[in-house]
């Protein structure tokens, strides 16, 4: 008999025991491994950064064009802050740009002389004494201030070029070079090529 109340003395107290340890385990934050026959999450895609097809439309529009610059010509009219690619037969398309604050304006005649997608940024030596905090270096992306596409203006530091701060279009705030909205730059970039002439009017 003596024994018989052992044991159950016994299988009580590891019921006792087994209470708190099971109140453990349910707390526990859920094990980062997965057992046989659970599904695992697939991988995040990886980012993205092109501009959504149904966001493309951007500012431009086609207008009549009748002036002395020919086919295939870029006309950066910085009074009007508008670009304008002729597209001859009488129409351009016209895009609406931020263009160099004062003291940052210039105007003259230059080729497209390289094209970048998503382009790196390295600040010219001017700008980062005007500015010390800015990165000497960064990389292509949505954050960038080159934005979605890059045209190289001859052997200048001025580009045609997109934009992370798309509120400043239409205004003139940069350091001379002509903004666009992320759209808009894409669909000009798809239009010129090297050899383009680029003419920056005043």
């Amino acid at each position: 008999m003596n024994r018989i109340v052992r044991i159950a003395a016994a299988a009580a107290a590891l019921a006792v025991i087994a209470v708190p340890a099971q109140a453990a385990t349910s707390q526990a934050p859920f094990p980062f491994f997965f057992l046989p026959g659970m599904q695992q999450p697939e991988p995040a895609p990886a980012p993205s950064y092109e501009p959504r097809r149904e966001a493309r439309a951007g500012t431009r529009e086609i207008v009549p064009y009748f002036g002395p610059h020919g086919r295939g010509t870029v006309i950066v009219n910085t009074r009007e802050r508008r670009l304008y690619y002729v597209l001859g037969d009488g129409k351009a398309v016209r895009y609406v740009v931020g263009v160099g604050r004062e003291g940052f304006q210039w105007a003259g005649a230059q080729r497209i002389s390289n094209m970048q997608e998503w382009p790196e940024w390295r600040p010219p030596a001017q700008m980062i004494k005007r500015r010390p905090d800015l990165p000497r270096y960064m990389a292509g992306g949505p954050h960038n201030p080159l934005g979605a596409r890059a045209l190289y203006l001859g052997g200048s530091l001025f580009r045609i070029h997109g934009s992370n701060e798309p509120e400043t279009i239409g205004q003139a705030v940069s350091s001379g070079c002509i903004r666009m909205l992320n759209e808009d730059v894409v669909d000009l970039y798809e239009r010129v090529r090297i050899g383009t002439q680029v003419v920056v009017l005043r």
